[in-house]
């Protein structure tokens, strides 16, 4: 099953005309013609069913026959909030990896001890897109533009809030222990240096659960991605 992404169907649209790179990847590499039927999401809970009547590997045009509301497969809402690595192919590792799981919203947050600072959006939601379309999932997870740590954590939280950390002098527990069930979280994941230890007393002062991910030290995106399955494999 191949699954297309366009954010611009809506329940009354029509026809779907593919960009070029697309429609060369339908007609020359999927090998699809005219009649062929595809699968497309518009990222939002919507699955359409259109058939090819313009079988042009520079402009493929098809018809929208049907589409679907494809309901939530998960009953709780995560959000993590990471600090890019210092390798964007390791933070493009977590996005492709936590969306083919299961997330809803990812940050990245600019902390103190970042190594890397500056962050190019449009590439890494193409990962996100495409690890979306991988996964034959109809929701696509949202991605935030970059933002300094204390921004972030100035924001008012409603959901279950935790930030995992090194810091040895204070007390951590086991995420799996205290999360609720079908509820929603954020979680704060810091950079390889950790959190700093002022970053850490914001936290603190806003309420954020202090959580152990297990003995050994962890990489950035082996964090996120542990988080991510922590609290997949809590509503198994």
């Amino acid at each position: 099953m191949q699954l297309f992404y366009n954010p611009n169907l809506i329940a009354t649209s029509k026809e779907i005309t593919f960009d070029k790179d697309e429609s060369r990847h339908i007609i020359r590499v999927l090998r699809k013609k005219e009649g062929d039927i595809l699968l497309i999401t518009n990222g939002n809970g919507l699955l359409f069913s259109a058939e090819i009547i313009v079988g042009n590997d520079k402009k493929c045009l098809a018809r929208i026959i049907k589409f679907e509301e494809k309901s939530r497969t998960r009953n709780y809402y995560l959000h993590v909030a990471i600090a890019p690595t210092k390798n964007n192919d390791r933070f493009e590792w977590f996005l492709e990896k936590a969306t083919e799981i299961g997330i809803d919203e990812i940050t990245p947050i600019i902390c103190e001890n970042s190594e890397r600072k500056i962050v190019k959006i449009d590439r890494l939601s193409r990962i996100v897109q495409s690890a979306m379309k991988q996964s034959l999932q109809c929701t696509l997870p949202k991605l935030n533009e970059p933002i300094k740590f204390s921004d972030f954590i100035a924001q008012h939280f409603t959901n279950e809030i935790f930030i995992a950390h090194c810091e040895e002098n204070i007390e951590k527990k086991f995420l799996k222990n205290i999360a609720t069930p079908n509820s929603s979280y954020t979680i704060l994941i810091g950079p390889e240096g950790d959190f700093s230890t002022s970053e850490i007393q914001q936290s603190l002062n806003k309420n954020f659960t202090p959580i152990s991910l297990g003995l050994n030290r962890l990489r950035t995106e082996t964090a996120g991605l542990n988080v991510v399955q922590s609290i997949n494999f809590l509503h198994q």
